[in-house]
């Protein structure tokens, strides 16, 4: 029974963990931090975009960044939350997002958006591995 138990608390303490990784993601962009976004993401990781560009590797995820990230929340911002975590091993997790832009007035823009994040955790810091952005659409 104890062993179940802490077994609870860790596979928590790491939720706790992912959910700070996404938060910072989230500071990133509203923030406009390209080297602070980009340092999340593994050197060899693979990220689609929300509009389907594949990027590979941390040098075009940051090239891409640094391009679109700028000046991107000049008149908006965005808000991410983990709705769902899968342990595909103690150390890999799929982690699923709701993601939403809004004006600077608090309205919703567009299609919330629903990220998978693969994560995986690496000397001890959890990071993102392979990224898929996606819209909602109304069915």
């Amino acid at each position: 029974m104890e062993t179940t138990v802490t077994d609870q608390q860790t596979q928590e303490a790491e939720i706790a963990e992912i959910k700070q990784v996404i938060a910072r993601l989230e500071r990133a962009q509203q923030n406009e931090l390209p080297e602070a976004f980009v340092g999340l993401f593994r050197a060899d990781a693979i990220w689609t975009t929300g509009h389907g560009k594949r990027l590979t590797g941390r040098d075009e995820i940051s090239s891409f960044t640094y391009q679109v990230l700028p000046r991107a929340m000049e008149n908006s911002t965005a808000t991410y939350e983990v709705v769902d975590v899968l342990f595909i091993r103690p150390d890999v997790a799929a982690v699923k997002a709701h993601a939403q832009y809004w004006t600077l007035e608090g309205e919703p823009i567009g299609n919330a958006g629903t990220p998978l994040y693969v994560m995986a955790k690496e000397d001890g810091q959890w990071c993102l591995v392979a990224c898929q952005n996606a819209e909602v659409r109304a069915q």
